[in-house]
C-alpha cells in the first residue's frame, strides 16, 4: 500500500500530531495482512472456489456472517436490486401506517 496515502489517513485524525516512520510502515504492513486475511477467508468460505474468483458478494457475505468481520457489515452491505429496495420501502411505509393507526385506536380506547 502507498505509504503517502496511509500517512494522509493517519494525519486526518485530530489526535495525531506527528507520525514516526516505523509506525507508518507497521500500519501499512498490518493493513496489508488484514486485507489478505479478509480476501483469503472470503474466497475459502464463499463461492470463489467454484468460479476461481473473489467477488463483492463473497466479501459482503463474510462481513455479515463471520463474527470477526462484523464491523465491516455497514461498509460492505449486500447488493440488492433497486426494484427490491423500492418494494421494501413501500412495505415499511405500509407497516408504519398500520402501526400508527393501531396506536391511535389504543389512545382513543384509553380516553373512553
Amino acid at each position: 500500500l502507498p505509504l503517502s496515502r496511509i500517512r494522509v489517513i493517519m494525519k486526518s485524525s485530530p489526535e495525531v500530531s506527528s507520525i514516526n516512520q516505523d509506525a507508518l510502515f507497521l500500519t501499512a504492513k498490518a493493513t496489508e495482512l488484514f486485507v489478505q486475511y479478509l480476501a483469503t477467508y472470503s474466497y475459502k468460505h464463499g463461492r470463489g472456489k467454484e468460479k476461481n474468483a473473489l467477488t463483492y458478494s463473497d466479501l459482503s457475505h463474510t462481513a455479515e456472517e463471520c463474527e470477526t468481520f462484523q464491523f465491516l457489515a455497514d461498509i460492505l452491505p449486500k447488493k440488492i436490486l433497486a426494484s427490491k429496495y423500492l418494494k421494501m420501502l413501500e412495505k415499511e411505509k405500509r407497516d408504519g401506517e398500520v402501526g400508527e393507526d393501531d396506536e391511535e385506536e389504543e389512545e382513543e380506547d384509553e380516553d373512553e
